[in-house]
């Protein structure tokens, strides 16, 4: 059937395969969620009863994985989201390599969500002894904030309607000067955001969960619900020509000289899922 049919129609019936099993998986989640909850599993069967669940969603990811196989052959390495379509502690993706010492960085990043109350953590990085070494969360009604060193500076974005935005944000260690940008322009900067403190090495790098310990503690209230992309990183602070080519999708976009948005730099966990990228796509 699929031999007969043209790319697009191929192309629309793989999307819809896909959202039926995001759905399946959803419902069968937060079914088993909701039984926990109420207390209709005796503590003995709950460790079984979340083996289930681990096994559900990585038999529903890897169906996901052989049916999206054909959009990944045909794809840049970098044009592909991740998707967190639960409030969960045990979805998220991992960074292969962790960040070096920077005295400076600029992180940027395609966002969607939707979740309320606030959408959760998009990125944390811990290293030994500190959790909060770096960290980007909007946690409840606040507004979307970025830990350094455990000190914090509240972040003018308004990203929380359903669309893609591209935010980045800046950060230097001498007096610890920050910026942050929206759909590249400009939206705020401060200053004494852990001034003189370098982010330090030899840490974990997680997308989507704020880690407690190091690579772990997760919390489900502060997960991250929405979409993530061309997540980058450089050890620098960029220019506003050069933010303003990221969140435009120009062909002379950088890609990060510390972290560059590649599927062979991401192990994915827990349900999490790849699709194809599609913002640049409507941009252009």
């Amino acid at each position: 059937q699929f031999s007969r049919m043209n790319s697009s129609s191929q192309t629309n019936n793989l999307k819809d395969i896909l959202q039926n099993k995001i759905d399946d998986l959803e419902k069968q989640v937060l079914s088993r969620v909701n039984s926990l909850e109420e207390g209709k599993l005796s503590p003995r069967n709950e460790s079984e009863e979340r083996g289930k669940i681990e096994s559900t969603l990585t038999s529903l990811h890897q169906r996901i994985s052989d049916l999206e196989k054909g959009q990944k052959d045909n794809r840049p390495p970098d044009r592909f989201q991740l998707t967190f379509p639960l409030r969960t502690n045990y979805m998220y993706a991992k960074v292969k390599k962790s960040l070096p010492e920077m005295y400076a960085f600029s992180i940027c990043m395609w966002i969607k969500s939707n979740a309320s109350p606030g959408m959760g953590t998009p990125f944390s990085y811990a290293v030994p002894g500190q959790a909060n070494e770096l960290v980007l969360i909007e946690w409840g009604n606040n507004p979307m904030e970025i830990l350094i060193n455990d000190k914090v500076a509240k972040l003018p974005f308004v990203i929380n309607d359903g669309k893609w935005h591209h935010i980045c944000v800046t950060w230097t260690t001498r007096d610890g000067v920050w910026e942050a940008y929206q759909d590249g322009t400009q939206t705020g900067n401060g200053e004494n955001l852990a001034p003189y403190h370098p982010i330090k090495p030899q840490g974990v790098l997680v997308l989507g969960q704020e880690q407690d310990t190091l690579g772990g503690g997760f919390d489900a209230t502060q997960a991250f619900v929405g979409e993530l992309a061309h997540f980058n990183v450089w050890d620098r602070k960029l220019s506003p020509g050069e933010v303003y080519g990221l969140a435009t999708c120009s062909s002379k976009a950088l890609a990060g000289n510390v972290i560059a948005w590649a599927e062979a730099n991401i192990d994915i966990y827990g349900g999490a899922t790849k699709w194809t990228f599609e913002a640049c796509r409507q941009l252009n």
